[in-house]
């Protein structure tokens, strides 16, 4: 077991830079997209595949740590995985659904207002009808 002092992360490794550069990355372009629904699907399903893999992801990482970072960052519980790269994930998959959330009220508020608008036309129309006769 790993007592606390051993595990210093450190921050400036570059496997661990390239990870939260890609976190931004992605968050960025979640932000970006907000207007484009069809790749905001198709975003989500890659993160949400990332996620899936991320114990596979955690078990090849643990036999070839060597080969990319200075230290043994994981566990078999993955706990630092889960920590640095899935939450981070999820974070932007909830902010996806969110906006989609969002969106579909958007949407729906304008469809009832076009709805209400047609409805008071018809009834306008039927009025002056009424009136000619």
């Amino acid at each position: 077991m790993t007592n606390s002092a051993d595990l210093q992360i450190d921050w400036r490794d570059p496997w661990l830079i390239g990870l939260i550069t890609v976190h931004i990355l992605t968050t960025t372009t979640t932000l970006m997209t907000r207007n484009n629904t069809n790749f905001q699907v198709f975003l989500f399903l890659i993160l949400l595949s990332a996620a899936y893999f991320s114990e596979s992801i955690n078990e090849y990482a643990a036999f070839n740590w060597r080969s990319f970072s200075k230290q043994q960052y994981f566990d078999s519980n993955g706990l630092f995985i889960s920590t640095v790269f899935s939450i981070p994930i999820l974070l932007n998959c909830m902010l996806l659904i969110g906006a989609w959330l969002y969106n579909s009220t958007q949407m729906m508020a304008k469809l009832k207002t076009a709805q209400l608008k047609d409805k008071v036309r018809k009834e306008r129309l039927k009025r002056q009808v009424s009136d000619l006769q």
